[in-house]
């Protein structure tokens, strides 16, 4: 009687087949900061543990205690939700900060430089004024937008929560980390996770770093319902009186539908601010406006 052949499984002769034939390879290529690598060139991850990248954030915030800019601005209207984005070029602002939450942005016209706009806010509430409708508007950081037009209903408060990516707060926040690496990118996410008004968790902010040098090039920020409220980039950073900040700032706002990008053209940092610095009164023969009041 003829003794029964062992036959190799169909697939693993396929593959064999397959791999006997190096023209049947192909290799993609990776890109890291839009260069290609290869197993030679590819620069080193960087490994970091949820706390360390936590530190890092507190770290970078808690050696900020004030700051003066002049930035180029780039506003723009509408957002990735609309289909369309129009952009204003060439308006030039001055930024000043002072801790814990003081902040006033002079932003000018482009090419004459003439005032704008001037607008602070403490932390909690805002003032603004707008110079070509002489009207001077005040109300509590939380108000409704209430204007047709989407840059009028810019608030400090907006610039500040992105140019200053704030450690997690103890209380409310708990960190939550994700490796994302793929043939694009290589990042760490750092999810803050908070409970919902239901009791559930949600993700209130997420902090993205890249693993090439643990830079954070991207935060995140989302409202109750897990809708995208705030969508900020960061790059080019660089140390300013040996803080290091970033000189590029997009700032994206897509349920406002406005965005705003700023370009460092001076940064001095921890510099003495009066308060003076921080008053904005109404001028005389302004409209007065006050968002949130009774009607």
């Amino acid at each position: 009687m003829p003794k029964p052949h062992r036959h190799v499984p169909v697939a693993i002769a396929l593959i064999l087949g397959l791999t006997s034939s190096s023209c049947l390879y192909t290799k993609r290529v990776i890109l890291r900061h839009n260069k290609k690598v290869t197993a030679a060139t590819a620069p080193k991850l960087l490994t970091a543990t949820r706390d360390e990248l936590s530190g890092r954030i507190a770290t970078l915030y808690n050696a900020i205690a004030s700051f003066q800019a002049t930035v180029d601005m780039t506003p723009s209207i509408g957002s990735v939700y609309t289909g369309e984005i129009t952009e204003i070029k060439d308006v030039r602002a001055h930024v000043l900060f002072r801790k814990p939450a003081g902040i006033r942005i002079l932003g000018q016209y482009p090419v004459v430089r003439t005032t704008a706009f001037d607008m602070i806010s403490d932390g909690t509430d805002f003032k603004v004024f707008l110079v070509s409708k002489n009207l001077f508007v005040e109300g509590a950081n939380s108000a409704p937008a209430t204007s047709k037009n989407k840059l009028e209903n810019l608030r400090p408060e907006a610039f500040l929560s992105s140019m200053l990516i704030q450690p997690a707060d103890p209380s409310t926040e708990k960190p939550s980390l994700v490796d994302q690496v793929d043939e694009d990118n290589a990042l760490y996410i750092l999810f803050f996770i908070r409970t919902a008004p239901n009791g559930d968790p949600a993700i209130a902010r997420g902090i993205w770093f890249d693993r090439i040098d643990l830079t954070i090039v991207r935060q995140t920020v989302y409202d109750e319902s897990g809708a995208l409220v705030s969508d900020t980039r960061y790059s080019k950073w660089q140390q300013y009186n040996g803080v290091m900040f970033p000189a590029h700032i997009d700032i994206n706002r897509p349920k406002d539908q406005y965005g705003v990008a700023l370009d460092m053209i001076d940064m001095q940092m921890n510099v003495n601010l009066t308060d003076d610095k921080f008053i904005l009164n109404q001028p005389e023969g302004s409209q007065l406006q006050v968002i949130g009041a009774p009607k």
